[in-house]
């Protein structure tokens, strides 16, 4: 006969995954981006991906933003940061062709929603993008680099979504 014992912390790890809605498990590559300032910001953080079945897990936490703002946020074409205004990174991931727009509609492989920091200028916040992946292959994120804008995206404004000055940088790896 089996005590009880055993099958308490099994069921308390269950109880807290269903409690805090962490369902989504990675079932294939990660990466990680380390946000650095550009244009002048004070804006630091990281931004974590990870596979999660036809999609990926993006995980953002950021600092140095403007307070109760909401911010572009993009992966771009080429993962180099070396500029200071973040321009090295190139356009928006777009492998499709497509328009620039929300995730609900038409839109590049590098759009996402953008971040909205709270009243100290922080961001942590979690989402998944469809239609990308980490793996090799045409729509891989891997080695592009990631961009904080200083401006909500209109989503609207092709190709870029007007969302201003590029004021964080990292590369995906």
């Amino acid at each position: 006969m089996t005590s009880p014992r055993r099958f308490a912390l099994p069921a308390a790890a269950l109880l807290g995954v269903a409690l805090c809605g962490c369902a989504a498990v990675s079932t294939g590559p990660t990466a990680t981006a380390t946000l650095e300032a550009r244009s002048n910001s004070r804006v630091a953080g990281s931004v974590s991906f990870a596979q999660v079945g036809d999609g990926v897990r993006v995980a953002v936490r950021a600092s140095g933003l403007k307070p109760n703002a909401e911010h572009g946020f993009h992966v771009h074409e080429k993962g180099d940061c070396s500029s200071p205004d973040g321009m090295s990174t190139g356009g928006h991931f777009n492998p499709t062709g497509q328009p620039h727009g929300p995730q609900h509609a038409a839109h590049h492989a590098g759009d996402m929603p953008g971040p909205k920091a709270d009243a100290d200028g922080k961001v942590d916040t979690s989402f998944t993008l469809a239609g990308v992946t980490l793996s090799p292959g045409p729509s891989s994120l891997m080695g592009r680099g990631v961009i904080v804008h200083a401006d909500p995206d209109d989503y609207r404004t092709q190709p870029t979504g007007n969302s201003g000055a590029r004021i964080a940088c990292g590369v995906i790896r």
